[in-house]
């Protein structure tokens, strides 16, 4: 295997550095959240984001009117991407089926698909007002059926944003808050005075809100362990450098530590990439965190084969990855560790993020392995039962469920087998023996 790199970022070392850093800011926040509630929420808030309303929820009046300082083209565009978010979430949930089933005569066995209760949406708009992440966690959770959905967003520029308010109120959020940060999803985990804890935390956010979640993992259920926004393009010699440059820059304008990697069997291309790389960062309005992020997180990689790039991009896992070959169904086929591939030159990994209908909360730091997006089944809990109709299955199943009991040395298990065997086929088991 011959990987020649081109380019690479911050070695491993300082990245987990960073991290150790963000963790110990989280682990204090969340702690005086749990001890002083609103207060420490209020004086979050006032430190982070210098805002501190009357209350933090919108009233309904509220909300009428920002979504009233909309032009009348922003909301249609606003409707018309949760219109596809929710399109495909339907046909997802169509997907998952209660099932009951009669595995042996008088045995019934079955699973129900239930709506986890409650859930807190984090929305994130401090920098950028992602009014995408709104259908991408409000609407799906919608669609799954949640009863109570609360969503939180960072004021922006001083103020609740009204597309992000629009998008969120659209989606069927019960609960609004302008909320941002850790002091967002530690409100919504833990609970104060004036927000209901909820069971469930989902939606992406920058490094401070993807470590609190991790924290309180456990505490409340998450969608998926996240960290800064990763994007891979994955190119051969049939496309040009302006293309993957863009691609790439596209997706490191969102913070100073995105990750971006290109991976190439054509060492011209991934000259030339690097090139327009350095020429587009002259003229992107966001460069000043774009060429953050590709000087210390972006990476060249020149393998020697289809084959050799397919087993880098599974090892490294990446969130996005951008598909441009002469086989692109072929790594579709081969693909199995990633968030969402795009696939050919025609689409990209915006269409994702803003508009097409797959969900944009993905798994990063290499989660891939291990766990697909955020989706409209995230919401939904499995849970089995099972039932037994006849004395025959009763006395049949604790026979065998006595002897397999007693093999573990669970005799207390046994007899609750046993008693059935009893009543039901009338033996005459000692307690505390195994049916025969």
């Amino acid at each position: 295997m011959a990987i020649e790199y081109l380019k690479r970022g911050k070695p491993a070392e300082e990245r987990a550095e960073d991290d150790t850093r963000t963790r110990a800011v989280v682990e204090a926040a969340l702690a005086d959240i749990e001890k002083r509630g609103d207060t420490a929420v209020r004086e979050l808030s006032e430190k982070f984001d210098n805002y501190s309303p009357a209350s933090y929820r919108l009233t309904g009046d509220e909300i009428k009117a920002l979504i009233g300082e909309l032009t009348e083209r922003e909301l249609a565009d606003i409707k018309f991407a949760q219109e596809q978010v929710i399109n495909f979430a339907q046909a997802q949930r169509a997907s998952m089926l209660d099932i009951e089933v009669e595995t042996l005569p008088g045995v019934i066995l079955g699973h129900k698909n239930i709506p986890v209760q409650s859930v807190g949406c984090y929305v994130p708009g401090g920098k950028f007002p992602m009014v995408a992440s709104a259908h991408m966690s409000v609407a799906t959770a919608r669609v799954a059926g949640v009863p109570r959905i609360v969503a939180c967003t960072p004021p922006w520029r001083g103020k609740p944003n009204p597309a992000v308010i629009a998008a969120i109120h659209l989606g069927g959020a019960d609960e609004i808050y302008v909320l941002g940060g850790i002091q967002a999803v530690g409100a919504m985990a833990l609970g104060t005075k004036t927000i209901e804890a909820v069971h469930m935390l989902v939606g992406p956010g920058n490094t401070f809100v993807a470590e609190a979640k991790r924290q309180l993992y456990g505490r409340v259920g998450i969608d998926l362990f996240a960290g800064p926004t990763e994007t891979m393009v994955i190119a051969d010699d049939t496309v040009d450098a302006e293309l993957c440059a863009t691609d790439l820059l596209g997706q490191a304008e969102h913070g100073y530590n995105s990750p971006a990697c290109l991976i190439t069997n054509s060492r011209k291309l991934a000259e030339e990439t690097l090139a327009e790389c350095a020429r587009l960062l002259k003229i992107l309005p966001t460069a000043d965190t774009a060429s953050v992020s590709w000087r210390d997180y972006g990476d060249v990689i020149l393998c020697d084969s289809h084959e050799e790039m397919l087993e880098v991009a599974n090892d490294m896992a990446y969130e996005h990855v951008q598909v441009m070959t002469d086989r692109d169904d072929w790594y579709l086929d081969k693909m199995r560790s990633y968030g969402a591939l795009f696939l050919g030159s025609r689409t990209n990994v915006s269409n994702g993020d803003k508009v097409i209908g797959t969900n944009h909360t993905l798994p990063t730091r290499k989660a891939g392995r291990y766990t697909g997006g955020l989706w409209v089944g995230k919401y939904l809990k499995t849970h089995s039962y099972q039932k037994i109709t006849t004395d025959e299955a009763a006395a049949m199943i604790g026979e065998y469920g006595s002897r397999l009991c007693m093999l573990e040395g669970f005799v207390g298990h046994a007899e609750q087998c046993n008693i059935r065997v009893r009543r039901y086929r009338g033996r005459n088991i000692p307690y505390g023996t195994a049916a025969e």
